[in-house]
C-alpha cells in the first residue's frame, strides 16, 4: 500500500492548507519472479529462429556461445544458462571427454542428500551426448582409454535421452552393461551409430545378449540405429554350417517396444538382436532401414522374413547396403509391395528386383493386383530392364508422384545437349519424358528436377501469365 502525499500550496501563510495528491492511474504491481522453465523457454525463442532444430550442429555452436554469455549477465541468468549449456553435449577429442567425465565425477563426490536434489550437477542436466565426431577419427590404440571413459561416463547421467556413437566403433561389454544397469535408463529414447558384433555380445555362455539386455530396460525407446559386420562370402559356408544354433536362440521373453517408430539395421543377415526384434510387437514401428538378404535362405539370413512379419504397418521401407571395397549386393525381396501394403516411400537396392503384385481375394480365391498407396520410389540409377517392371506397376500406382534417383546427379547448368543425352544423363532423360507423361516428377540425389523442365515450367509459367 502506498503512503498518503500531502502537498503545501502556500507554506508560509498562517493557516497554510494542505492538499491530498490522489494518483489519475491504479498503482502498477510489481512483477512477479518467472519460473526458471520460462526464462529457458525464452532463451530459446530467442536464440533460435522459426523453431530450427536445436540437435544440429550450428544449432549447438550457437546455444554453446550464448550460453557463455548469458553466465556473465547475472546470477538469475547462470542459474538458467547452465543446464541450457550441458543439455546437450557434443565432444570432438579424447581430451575434452577425460575432462568432461573427471568433471562429473568430482562434482558427483560433493553431492550430498542435504541437497534436496536426486542426482548431482551438472550430470542431471545431460539429455543429448554426441560423439560421433570423436569416435570418427579415433585412432585404435584409443579404444580401450575411450570404453574406460564411457563405462564412468554412463552412470552419472541418468536423464540421458539420445546417445550418438560411430558405426566403426565397437562398445565393450563393461561400457555396454554400465548403460544398461544404472538409474533412469528407461529415459533413453534414441541410440544411434551403435556398431554390433553378434560373435562378442554373444560369447557368454550363459546369459543373454549383451545389447538385448540394454533394449530390455530402454521400454521408451523411438529411435535405433544399429550397424553389424555383414556377411563374408568366403564365411558363408561356415554360416551355413551353423544354421542349427540360430534355430533356438537363447532369448528368455519378447522386448517390450512401444514407442520404438524408426529401425536401422544394416550389414546384419542374422544375429541374436535381430532375432529377438523379430519375435517382439513393434506396433508402432513406421520406418525401416535394411540390408537385403533375400538370396540366403533362413535362418541364415533374417531380413526377408523380418520385412513379412513387421511390414503390414511399415510406411517407409530403405533397403541399403553400406559401401566398403569390395561391395558385395545381394537381391531383395520381389513381394516386398504385398508384404508392406501401406508403403509411402520405398527405397530399392542393387540389384533392383522384379517387383511383382497380388492379391488373394477371399471369395473367389483368385489372384489378381491391386491399387498401392505409394508416393516415393527410388533406385540407384535408371536402367532399361527394371523400367521393364515400372511399366508394368505404374497403373497399380496411382499415387505415385516421385521417383528418385539416389546415386546419380543431373549435369550443372550450362553443359552442351550431346553431354547432357550420353550415358546415365541420356537415359535420366529419357525416363524423365516417359515420366512427365504420365505426371510422375525425376528427381536426382538432391531431389532436384532436370534444368530442361525447370525451364520449360517458367516458360509455361510466363505464358500463363499473359
Amino acid at each position: 500500500m502506498c503512503e498518503a502525499v500531502l502537498l503545501y500550496p502556500r507554506p508560509l501563510a498562517r493557516y497554510p492548507g494542505r492538499l491530498l495528491l490522489l494518483p489519475l492511474l491504479p498503482h502498477r504491481p510489481s512483477l512477479k519472479p518467472l519460473p526458471s522453465e520460462i526464462w529457458s523457454r525464452i532463451f530459446v525463442q530467442a536464440l533460435f529462429e522459426d523453431d530450427q532444430d536445436t540437435q544440429s550442429h550450428n544449432a549447438h555452436n550457437n546455444i554453446w556461445r550464448s550460453c557463455l554469455s548469458l553466465m556473465l549477465v547475472c546470477k538469475g541468468f547462470k542459474e538458467v544458462a547452465m543446464p541450457m549449456l550441458y543439455s546437450n553435449v557434443c565432444l570432438h577429442s579424447v581430451n575434452s571427454l577425460q575432462k568432461f567425465t573427471a568433471h562429473l565425477h568430482s562434482a558427483d563426490r560433493m553431492w550430498d542428500s542435504i541437497r534436496r536434489i536426486p542426482y548431482s550437477t551438472p550430470g542431471r542436466w545431460v539429455q543429448v551426448l554426441d560423439l560421433s565426431a570423436l569416435l570418427a577419427g579415433l585412432d585404435s590404440s584409443a579404444y580401450y582409454a575411450v570404453n574406460a571413459l564411457l563405462t564412468q561416463l554412463f552412470p552419472l547421467l541418468p536423464f540421458l535421452a539420445k546417445l550418438t556413437l560411430y558405426s566403426g566403433f565397437l562398445l565393450s561389454c563393461r561400457a555396454l552393461a554400465s548403460l544398461t544397469h544404472r538409474d533412469g535408463s528407461s529415459n533413453i529414447r534414441a541410440l544411434g551409430g551403435i556398431y554390433y558384433d553378434p560373435f562378442i555380445y554373444s560369447a557368454v555362455a550363459t546369459g543373454e545378449d549383451h545389447f538385448v539386455q540394454l533394449l530390455r530396460v530402454c521400454v521408451n525407446l523411438e529411435l535405433l540405429e544399429v550397424t553389424g559386420i555383414g556377411l563374408d562370402d568366403t564365411d558363408l559356408e561356415s554360416h551355413f554350417d551353423n544354421a542349427e544354433s540360430l534355430k533356438t536362440p537363447n532369448i528368455t521373453a519378447p522386448l517390450y517396444l512401444p514407442h520404438l517408430r524408426s529401425l536401422t539395421l544394416l550389414s546384419m543377415p542374422s544375429s541374436l538382436l535381430m532375432y529377438a526384434l523379430l519375435h517382439s510387437p513393434l506396433p508402432r514401428l513406421r520406418t525401416l532401414s535394411l540390408t537385403p538378404y533375400d538370396d540366403i535362405p533362413f535362418p541364415t539370413s533374417l531380413s526377408s522374413v523380418f520385412l513379412e512379419t513387421h511390414g503390414q504397418h511399415l510406411r517407409n521401407i530403405f533397403l541399403f547396403t553400406p559401401k566398403s571395397w569390395p561391395t558385395r549386393y545381394h537381391s531383395s525381396p520381389s513381394t516386398i509391395l504385398n508384404t508392406s501394403p501401406h508403403l509411402r516411400h520405398l527405397s530399392l537396392e542393387y540389384p533392383l528386383p522384379a517387383l511383382t503384385l497380388t492379391f488373394q481375394t477371399p471369395l473367389t480365391g483368385v489372384s489378381s493386383p491391386c491399387i498401392f498407396p505409394l508416393q516415393i520410389l527410388s533406385i540407384p540409377r535408371p536402367s532399361s530392364d527394371f523400367w521393364v517392371t515400372l511399366e508394368r506397376l505404374v497403373p497399380f500406382l496411382p499415387s505415385l508422384q516421385t521417383i528418385r534417383m539416389r546415386d546419380v546427379r543431373w549435369l550443372r547448368h550450362g553443359m552442351t545437349s550431346r553431354a547432357q543425352e550420353a550415358g546415365i544423363q541420356g537415359e535420366m532423360m529419357e525416363w524423365d519424358r516417359r515420366l512427365t507423361r504420365r505426371g510422375i516428377r525425376l528427381l536426382d540425389r538432391n531431389w532436384k528436377e532436370s534444368q530442361a523442365r525447370e525451364c520449360g515450367i517458367s516458360k509455361l509459367s510466363e505464358l500463363a501469365v499473359f
